[in-house]
């Protein structure tokens, strides 16, 4: 604890200047700017809010008698997604599966009231209904604590221009363009953490530096979720936004430490890392870039790994805002499975749905490149379609989400390509639909180890938020 907090008091030996609150001035190009924030234009980068967005200020509702009321946070949202599923590579079967997912989340927050001391509780409740294969805690977590958190927050403590936070207890939250860490509110149980997290700064803030160290709940379908004593994740990232109307830096450092028991091996992963993104100025082009490094140990193997990914995006001056993007991605594998060296890609508690909407594909042993496009034909209506080519990066090791392997690697690394489609309709600012579909159309790899047949996935999602 004495190296983190270490890296925590790094920022405060910075030089800053002060700056006033105001959002709306987020792309000024003044040089005493309030808002440095700049979002990133990539497809499902940006990171769910802090509190999440079905959160509201009690004096934001349309409640006149709540006015004076800035000091309570209240979030109540229900999710049921429709699913039909045929041949799901993610099953050791072809079959036909209709799942319907149902999610309730509740968030209470307490804050300036009572400052620097500040909490935030979250309960969410998870089920499946229908569906042909056995329930796991991937769709069911019945009625649980999702986040519990004590949070000490100083707005300019020390002289210093910008706020500190520091949090102790049960935490949800992403950070970065979430490929490393994310809540993953696609899911229908998600990430949690418990541990510490210590914030300087603030999203508008020229620079931010985010530090946290966690152990993962196990999230237990009929029981209390408990955490996993076995297993620690640390991280510093620094989000530096003095020049965000072209480029924002995030370097990062992330360390997995997880000791050897009747479910894990033992495995310590050093993964730093650089992430960029911004706009090409005077151009309609804009960019994100990822890399990561990771050296270690994985289950008594040296640990040397990679990844990267890399998004190119234009949008077209149209009232549709039509955005068109190519996205080419890469994240190692085991080169060989009998020897003592393990290069396959750690993705940590990455969103995996960035790489494919059926959730069958994630950031380990993939290659993949993206053609997408995105547009908003009205205010209410969001559109948006990808097709994209899989390889294995090593066709020695497996599909992780499927586990389809070939350790000869004769079979080949090409896993197949796939079309999918979204189309989002916001109702009112308290209810929306979402209809999706996913073609998958298997490769050489998938025919000679797995099913011959194509995959499709189709599903209707309904969210209704309280407030």
């Amino acid at each position: 604890m004495k190296k983190i907090a270490f890296i925590v008091a790094l920022p405060l030996f910075f030089g800053s200047e002060s700056f006033a609150t105001d959002s709306n001035l987020e792309n000024s190009k003044s040089e005493k700017r309030r808002n440095y924030y700049v979002k990133a234009k990539s497809f499902g980068s940006a990171p769910e809010s802090d509190p999440p967005q079905y959160v509201t200020q009690l004096n934001e509702t349309d409640d006149d008698s709540l006015k004076e009321i800035d000091w309570i946070d209240l979030g109540l949202r229900q999710r049921t997604r429709f699913e039909y599923r045929d041949n799901d590579f993610r099953r050791s079967v072809d079959n036909i599966d209709n799942p319907v997912l149902s999610r309730t989340q509740l968030y209470f927050g307490i804050k300036n009231i009572i400052d620097p001391l500040r909490f935030a509780f979250e309960i969410q409740d998870s089920r499946r209904f229908n569906g042909k294969f056995s329930k796991d805690n991937g769709d069911v977590n019945k009625l649980d604590i999702f986040q519990a958190y004590t949070e000490l927050y100083f707005k300019k403590p020390f002289a210093l221009d910008r706020p500190i936070s520091l949090r102790a207890g049960r935490m949800s939250f992403e950070v970065l363009d979430r490929k490393l860490f994310a809540r993953d509110e696609w899911g229908n149980t998600g990430n949690n953490f418990q541990g510490y997290r210590a914030i300087i700064g603030e999203q508008k803030s020229d620079w931010q530096f985010d530090n946290f160290a966690l152990q993962p709940m196990t999230e237990l379908m009929n029981q209390n979720d408990r955490v996993n004593k076995n297993q620690w994740i640390y991280a510093s990232i620094l989000n530096w936004r003095k020049f965000s109307d072209f480029v924002t830096l995030q370097p990062f450092y992330f360390q997995l430490d997880q000791k050897k028991s009747a479910t894990s091996f033992e495995s310590k992963i050093h993964s730093p890392g650089l992430r960029f993104y911004g706009d090409i100025l005077n151009t309609n082009f804009d960019y994100d870039i990822i890399g990561v490094y990771q050296f270690g140990s994985t289950n008594n193997q040296n640990h040397l790994a990679s990844a990267y990914a890399t998004e190119l995006g234009y949008t077209y001056e149209y009232d549709w805002k039509l955005r068109q993007s190519i996205v080419y991605s890469y994240a190692s594998g085991d080169k060989n499975p009998y020897d003592n060296k393990n290069q396959r890609f750690e993705r940590f508690y990455g969103f995996a749905r960035a790489w494919s909407s059926a959730n069958t594909v994630d950031w380990e042993n993939l290659e993949t490149i993206k053609n997408r496009i995105e547009l908003n034909p009205t205010k209410k209506v969001k559109i948006d379609s990808s097709y994209s080519f899989y390889w294995l990066a090593s066709s020695t090791d497996k599909w992780n989400r499927t586990d389809l392997q070939d350790k000869t690697g004769r079979s080949g690394n090409f896993m197949g390509q796939d079309f999918d489609f979204r189309l989002g309709y916001q109702f009112s600012k308290k209810f929306n639909a979402t209809i999706g579909y996913d073609h998958f159309i298997p490769g050489s790899f998938t025919r000679k180890v797995g099913r011959g047949g194509s995959s499709d996935f189709v599903y209707l999602e309904l969210t209704f938020s309280a407030f």
